[in-house]
């Protein structure tokens, strides 16, 4: 089983190339109550999308699936609604998936699955280290979808230096194990282009089918599209980027179990390396 594929973006011409390069979830990010302060001085993605850019990228995505970011579970202020607002709005712009940051308790989740009701699949943003100390509890709720690690604002929560530090303190390992115990569907952390990052994609790609992970996301290393000012490039760079990714895919599918911890065993040296440098 291919892995599913999401890239984050607004603009909807962006958003067509992808799905066009087999991108299976364009990703709406509407996250920014906290973010700010949390990631201050990082060079990381703040996107602060609005509601209007869920309707228009709606408009193009029809073999794709659509998923939004949410805020974290929040009451009204006077600078923004609360979250049932904001969930509702969402789903009745057209959000296939709606994915949850951020949250600490079963009770922001339990909140977070009532007001969606079903009426969309639902994702949990495992991100803090609250949230994987109440992991358990938390895969109890009935109503989640699916899962995913991520890997930067939790590297931060736990001190480290490099956020796949994580892949190889065994934190990531114990989660996918409660993952699987709860049949969750689960994903982690990004990927580049094949050959690229810090970390390179093929290593990361490879770790995916040892843990049993099905999803990633593309990150600014696969492609950052608000540099790129040529279209054809971006076009390019998707249709090559994706292709080769599931080249990949076909590849270690088909691992021994040798192959795949002699992966995890250079992916260890290489984020020593990154984390000790």
């Amino acid at each position: 089983m291919s892995l599913t594929l999401m890239y984050i973006t607004n603009k909807p011409e962006i958003a067509k190339v992808a799905q066009i390069a087999g991108v299976d979830r364009i990703w709406v990010d509407m996250e920014y109550i906290g973010k700010e302060i949390r990631q201050h001085g990082m060079d990381t993605v703040k996107s602060h999308h609005t509601l209007e850019d869920v309707h228009n990228i709606r408009k193009v995505v029809t073999s794709s699936e659509l998923m939004v970011r949410i805020n974290p579970i929040h009451d009204e202020t006077s600078y923004y609604s609360n979250s049932e607002n904001e969930i509702e709005d969402t789903i009745q712009a057209g959000a296939d998936v709606l994915m949850l940051p951020m949250f600490k308790t079963p009770k922001e989740v339990q909140r977070f699955v009532d007001c969606v009701n079903g009426r969309s699949k639902t994702m949990l943003l495992f991100e803090t280290m609250d949230s994987v100390n109440n992991i358990d509890e938390i895969l109890q709720i009935d109503g989640i979808d699916e899962v995913h690690i991520g890997l930067n604002d939790l590297h931060l929560d736990y001190k480290k230096k490099f956020m796949f530090e994580l892949l190889c303190d065994g934190t990531v390992d114990y989660m996918c194990d409660v993952f699987k115990r709860y049949n969750k569907k689960f994903g982690f952390g990004g990927i580049a282009r094949v050959g690229f990052g810090m970390l390179p994609a093929e290593y990361i790609i490879t770790h995916h089918y040892y843990l049993g992970s099905t999803a990633a996301i593309l990150s600014r290393g696969f492609c950052d599209a608000n540099k790129i000012d040529n279209p054809e490039i971006v076009r390019d760079l998707f249709i090559e980027g994706v292709s080769n990714i599931r080249k990949k895919e076909d590849e270690v599918s088909n691992y021994t179990l040798r192959q795949y911890k002699d992966n995890y065993e250079i992916i260890k040296e290489i984020v020593y390396k990154i984390a000790n440098g």
